[in-house]
């Protein structure tokens, strides 16, 4: 706003003494620069620049008012305004009958004609003093989300290759406290290639250099990207350096995932499928994955076919029936090659990278990468482990150790035995037989008779006062015993004279 202010009496005095056709020129220069309506912008230039008039708060409600809406306020269980001005009516006559508000009609009027905004402004201090004085901050990256626009699921139609969805996945184990490893994964909507760049934390620069590494890896040119939510990508230097460097930059919808549903399904099917979810962290993890991603990228890219969405219609009304029909299963380099905005010395170069793919080597390294992380799962990784980058086995072993059906490493949890607990010897055992014989001739004695004659026949200081508690829990175990005991004998007593009847009656 300084800005524009000082632009507003840097032109101001041009416009005001310029012709009408120069007039006309600086008006158009005026409304691009700024973005505001021409009718405003000519109100601004036309008139000089004068001091903002201060602004004097009402007096048309006083403290008796804000006193009272405090009152409200509190009675109404802290609503928000808009609902608490419809609530006043009703809470009125309640209020008025405990004395928390005066008989004053005066008072009643301006409670009930009061708005939802002034009542806002009133309660400002009782709200602010309600959350310790701390108010709600606005998020760093809220103006940044506003600038970059929404782009919806159903708003990509038919783009040509290099508009990408990008997403994190994070490999951090069961919880999210400290710094883990996490993979940039970017996917093409127009063809399906992606490309997975592991990025040791989360921090915009090294966001930035994994999207500048990964325009190297696509075969074609990046054209856009599409981001979530993340404050990772909502900053001004990511998002900045992505338009200085001619991208299109847009964004989904807050908590709507289907919105970037291309590279949210290569999240499953890609990064969990050959990472697993265990825990990830240091330098060595993350060489290791990428290591893991090198041979992966040709192998899901360039040899494994997937599917992609051609249609999806709803049929009904109360009960709504999705059809879907997909394109065959198609490699996304085989889309890459028909594609027609893509440039010929780009396949070219595309049909060389197929040629040299070879599935049962990239499928050895992608197992020995495994391998490596799964050594590595829930470890800190930042030492590195006996046998990691060492000779890979021959190819057919991997094919050997895929018909076996073995659990791959990086889902697999090293089994660590525990050591049985001893039990501890507990201070009644010595005498529960006696204490159960006496329950026994007993069967109404409490729990403080017992303990009295455990203090008896025990050493002295062996039992206490103090270990009623103890007394209690054991004869209630030793009732629970005593009653599945009585119930057994009263079977086998209903048993035997059945048998008996049935002899007699024979």
């Amino acid at each position: 706003m300084s800005t524009r202010k000082e632009l507003i009496d840097a032109v101001g005095l041009r416009y005001r003494s310029s012709s009408r056709a120069e007039r006309n020129s600086i008006l158009d220069e005026f409304v691009a620069i700024t973005g505001y309506h021409r009718k405003h912008a000519i109100r601004l230039l036309s008139r000089p620049g004068t001091p903002p008039a201060q602004r004097h708060p009402s007096a048309r409600y006083g403290a008796a008012v804000r006193d009272a809406l405090g009152a409200l306020w509190e009675v109404a269980d802290r609503v928000c305004s808009k609902r608490l001005k419809v609530m006043i009516p009703a809470l009125l006559p309640a209020m008025l009958r405990h004395g928390k508000i005066g008989d004053d009609p005066v008072l009643h009027s301006q409670l009930t004609t009061v708005s939802a905004a002034t009542i806002d402004r009133l309660l400002a201090p009782l709200r602010l003093a309600a959350s310790k004085g701390r108010r709600r901050a606005a998020g760093n990256s809220s103006a940044i989300r506003r600038a970059v626009p929404i782009r919806t699921f159903g708003d990509w139609g038919d783009p040509a290759p290099g508009y990408l969805e990008v997403d994190f996945v994070a490999h951090c184990g069961p919880q999210l406290a400290g710094s883990f490893v996490q993979t940039l994964v970017l996917t093409d909507v127009a063809t399906g290639w992606t490309e997975c760049l592991p990025v040791l934390t989360r921090d915009s620069t090294l966001v930035i250099d994994a999207i500048d590494r990964a325009r190297t890896l696509f075969p074609f040119p990046m054209r856009g990207v599409d981001f979530d939510n993340d404050s990772v990508f909502m900053n001004e230097r990511v998002v900045g350096w992505c338009r200085e460097e001619g991208l299109e930059v847009t964004r989904a919808r807050a908590y709507r995932k289907n919105d970037q549903a291309w590279v949210e399904q290569k999240n499953g099917a890609i990064v969990r499928r050959l990472v697993g979810y265990g825990r990830f962290e240091g330098l060595e993890s993350v060489r290791a994955l990428t290591r893991l991603y090198a041979a992966a990228r040709i192998h899901a890219n360039v040899l494994q076919p997937s599917f992609k969405l051609r249609s999806k219609s709803r049929i009904g009304a109360k009960v709504v029936k999705v059809v879907k029909k997909y394109h065959p299963p198609t490699p996304p380099a085989t889309r890459v090659m028909v594609h027609k905005a893509v440039d010929s010395t780009v396949k070219a170069r595309l049909l060389r990278l197929i040629a040299r793919a070879d599935a049962v080597v990239l499928l050895d390294e992608i197992r020995a990468a495994q391998e490596d992380l799964g050594r590595r799962v829930d470890q800190r990784g930042m030492t590195p482990t006996i046998g990691s980058g060492g000779v890979p086995k021959a190819p057919m072993a991997v094919l050997l150790t895929a018909n076996r059906g073995e659990q791959r490493a990086i889902h697999r949890r090293p089994y660590r035995r525990t050591r049985p607990i001893p039990q501890k010897a507990r201070m009644l055992d010595a005498y529960e037989d006696q204490a159960r014989y006496w329950l026994k001739r007993q069967p109404g004695m409490t729990a403080v008779e017992i303990l009295k004659r455990l203090q008896q026949v025990a050493p002295a200081g062996v039992f206490t006062d103090k270990h009623l508690r103890t007394v209690q829990r054991a004869l209630a175990a030793w009732r629970a015993d005593a009653i599945r005991q009585w119930i057994d004998e009263c079977r086998m007593d209903t048993d035997t004279n059945r048998a008996l009847t049935l002899d007699v009656a024979a």
